[in-house]
């Protein structure tokens, strides 16, 4: 198999890579992380040499040293840093001097030994699986801290994602200035089109960043010109919606991406341009964009048994979805951040009727209702026909609220990782506040692939297979790898009950010997300890 040799630098410092043409995209990126010498939770951005931000992948197209790429690490990503100084003052340690510090021993005894060995390796796994403790278990009970409910019910945990549940304003105004720096880039022609795949990774991106990409999506689907949006305009409603979205571990700006992105990308891939009017996509995607504005992270249930402002407002009716049509359309109400204030009043009409169907379509009590309605339309299904159109929109909407199972698993599961820590937080303050528990977010009933193997089973697969039925070409994009994600928890589900036997047995023998002791104590009266049965 051949192999590609790129040509970059780093830190103004030249660096070569070589590869095989069929690396795995992972590897690659492993390659070039190494080489800049970043942490695991570094972000790079390499930059092609016409100075546009390019894609890390086994398709870079080979170079010489006369036309470089220039690779950057260009900060670290603030979801996934640790708990800041406070809490390293709380531990008595900084964990990211102690990455740092194992990084540098790694290099150390590479240079010399040109093997990293076993015990350096063990290290990095113990304090990778430290910090993942701190991240994931919400409450940090375990280290002292309690979780504060005295200001009322609905007041997060000091941890609840890092930082405070509303952005705050010098956050937004950091990305606001980065974003608008970066607007006027071009994107490379790679990019362009790895961001119509499903296979594109959210984790790679900051912020701004993905504010860029968004902007993208509008212009490559020729929406400025269609409807006499502003870049400006465009680029002040992006940061009002990403200013909008919380804090919180799942339903956050990055989902807002993702589930736009995944919805551009079913656009491109069933060539809805060719069915639907422009005026429909521009709807799909606003929709995808807003569908989670101001989400606080407890769900419609717990909106509802709480009796929340939310769900006293739209009568326990969506509302959180109500919610959120009613923040995308506060943003469209101000001027400088309206994208349709260009258009006539009959066509703001209906695209405020279709993006509130969409979003109100995302309530998943509505899943069966929605899911029926399109089955029963397929065999005749018309694209002229205004009822099956709408359908379509809100079963795209769907299948994009829901698709991380159809990405890769190293891009899937930590989306799943953060949808279990805003389930397993809702599920605390329900049980604290004697509130019914949602069976599928208690922490002590959940495991990652009972969670999802009926999720999949009974609810993605059949979704998907519907729609893979009026587009047979997203078999192979959406539904080949959900069905290699049921197969992925299957076989961990297995591996938990196999763990959970050899638990058992190892306990019943602990206590068939605790047993035999006891007796013999009991016959013999007090005297020297019984042999060890192991010993024997």
């Amino acid at each position: 198999m051949a192999s590609k040799i790129i040509f970059f630098t780093v830190n103004g410092i030249p660096e070569r890579a070589e590869f095989p043409a069929d690396c795995p995209a992972q590897e690659v990126k492993d390659l070039f992380r190494s080489a800049a010498e970043a942490g695991p939770h570094d972000i790079l951005k390499l930059y092609n040499p016409k100075g546009n931000i390019t894609n890390i992948s086994p398709h870079l197209e080979p170079n010489s040293p006369a036309s470089c790429y220039q690779l950057q690490v260009v900060a670290a990503d603030c979801n996934r840093q640790p708990l800041g100084a406070e809490m390293a003052g709380a531990l008595g340690f900084d964990l990211s001097s102690m990455e740092k510090r194992l990084q540098g021993l790694e290099k150390k005894i590479l240079c010399e030994a040109g093997d990293t060995p076993a015990a350096v390796q063990d290290m990095k796994k113990q304090v990778e699986a430290f910090r993942h403790k701190l991240e994931s278990v919400e409450h940090l009970s375990w280290l002292g801290f309690f979780k504060d409910l005295s200001e009322g019910p609905h007041q997060p945990s000091p941890f609840y994602h890092k930082r405070t549940l509303h952005k705050t304003r010098e956050e937004c105004e950091h990305v606001r200035e980065t974003f608008l720096q970066m607007s006027t880039l071009e994107v490379s022609e790679e990019l362009r089109q790895y961001l119509k795949t499903p296979t594109f990774d959210n984790w790679q991106w900051e912020d701004a960043e993905i504010m860029v990409l968004l902007q993208v999506m509008y212009t490559d689907l020729d929406f400025l010109s269609t409807f006499n949006i502003e870049p400006e305009v465009l680029q002040q409603f992006l940061f009002e919606v990403y200013r909008r979205y919380n804090n919180i571990p799942f339903h956050n700006f990055k989902h807002c991406f993702c589930v736009t992105q995944m919805m551009y990308g079913l656009i491109w891939l069933t060539d809805l341009r060719r069915n639907m009017e422009n005026v429909d996509l521009l709807i799909m995607l606003t929709s995808a964009v807003c569908h989670d504005l101001d989400h606080a992270g407890y769900n419609n249930a717990y909106q509802i048994n709480a009796r929340t402002e939310l769900a006293l407002r739209y009568n326990d009716i969506s509302p959180l979805e109500n919610h959120h049509c009613a923040v995308a359309f506060e943003i469209l109400e101000r001027g400088e951040s309206n994208i349709f204030r260009n258009l006539s009043l009959d066509q703001y009409k209906r695209i405020r009727e279709g993006i509130i169907k969409c979003i109100l379509a995302t309530d998943m009590t509505r899943h069966n209702e929605i899911l029926n309605k399109f089955k029963s339309i397929l065999p005749a299904f018309d694209f002229c026909n205004k009822e099956h159109k709408d359908l379509l929109m809100m079963i795209l909407i769907k299948v994009s609220d829901i698709s991380n199972e159809a990405r890769p698993m190293e891009v899937a599961e930590p989306w799943l990782d953060c949808l279990l820590q805003e389930f397993f937080n809702q599920s605390d303050v329900e049980k604290l506040e004697g509130l019914p528990v949602s069976p599928f977010m208690d922490r002590d009933k959940v495991t990652k692939p009972s969670s999802q193997i009926g999720f999949i089973r009974f609810v993605l697969l059949p979704l998907f297979m519907e729609l893979a039925n009026l587009f047979p070409c997203l078999e192979q994009h959406i539904i080949d790898p959900v069905r290699k994600a049921l197969d992925y928890y299957t076989e961990m589900e297995k591996a938990l009950d196999r763990e959970k036997q050899n638990w058992s047995q190892s306990e019943s023998v602990a206590r068939t010997k605790e047993a035999a002791v006891s007796r013999t104590n009991s016959q013999t009266g007090p005297g020297p300890e019984p042999p060890n049965p192991e010993t024997q």
